[in-house]
């Protein structure tokens, strides 16, 4: 029988910060009535024969904060970013100008940002749920280097605890982000 690989506390940590990290981006997207590039990060654009990102096809910037632009390379793929914009389901209306997307930000209505704020609840919950499936993962694996006699009970029990407390941090860190973010789309 194979031999289970010791416990890797630094892998559990690395892990638990991805889930966050993640977490980070897909918040970074979220429309909160700023002009962000992040905005437009899952767009994509049939262009070149393959689907491309908006990012790859031109510059993004925010010249002002309820303003973004895209300068695109190439000017033949500029109508076709623009209908991506609009295709995307962000609730944007770019306007083109030549190679020059440029995006108004529109300002955000109390419904809008309900919905945001349960949508931002939604991908907090996806983290804390990757958290305590890696928490799980680390449990498991704790549990097979006890029953082959790797480690002892005293440690499992004394590792157990670290992964918890690992855990209740990263959950910690999760709902600190969640705040924040709520808090950024209710009051801009």
């Amino acid at each position: 029988m194979a031999q289970t690989p010791p416990f890797d506390k630094e892998d559990v940590k690395r892990r638990m910060k991805g889930a966050i990290g993640t977490l980070r981006h897909e918040f970074a997207g979220l429309r909160t009535g700023r002009a962000n590039p992040a905005i437009l990060e899952p767009v994509t654009v049939e262009a070149y024969g393959s689907t491309m990102a908006v990012n790859q096809l031109g510059t993004v910037s925010t010249p002002e904060p309820r303003l973004l632009t895209v300068q695109v390379y190439d000017r033949s793929l500029a109508k076709a970013v623009d209908k991506a914009i609009r295709d995307a389901g962000l609730g944007l209306n770019p306007q083109l100008d030549g190679q020059l997307i440029r995006i108004p930000i529109p300002e955000l209505n109390e419904e809008r940002r309900r919905e945001l704020a349960k949508l931002a609840a939604k991908y907090a919950e996806q983290a804390r749920i990757a958290v305590r499936n890696v928490r799980r993962d680390g449990m498991d694996q704790l549990k097979r280097l006890e029953k082959e006699h790797s480690i002892s009970e005293d440690q499992h029990r004394k590792l157990s605890d670290e992964l918890q407390k690992l855990t209740d941090e990263s959950v910690h860190e999760v709902d600190g982000i969640l705040h924040a973010k709520e808090q950024e789309i209710m009051h801009v």
